[in-house]
């Protein structure tokens, strides 16, 4: 892709395909960036009317990823708090059965 006219028919190429949820060209590095659950073997075949392509990657979305680990965090946090209950109510019995023993 060296122009915004080949540009604009790789994105015109790919952006019928089912699955695809986002498109981006970055044309200073040369790449396309399609995040969705489609096939890749329909893209490839796209996109080599157009020009020379190569796969770098294909996996899932990293956003993914990001997700999962503020979930775990989030589930960090919860368990933080209980035990801080925990030990709160602990600290509150010991000082209801010292004032008991007084």
């Amino acid at each position: 892709m060296n122009d915004e006219k080949t540009k604009q028919k790789a994105m015109e190429a790919v952006a019928d395909i089912y699955g695809i949820n986002s498109i981006a060209i970055d044309l200073k590095e040369q790449k396309m960036t399609i995040i969705g659950e489609m096939d890749t073997v329909a893209i490839a075949k796209k996109l080599k009317k157009i020009g020379k392509i190569d796969i770098v990657t294909v996996g899932p979305a990293k956003e993914e990823k990001k997700d999962e680990k503020k979930e775990e965090k989030k589930d960090e946090k919860k368990e933080e708090k209980k035990d801080e209950k925990k030990d709160e109510k602990k600290v509150e019995k010991k000082d209801e059965k010292k004032e008991e023993k007084k």
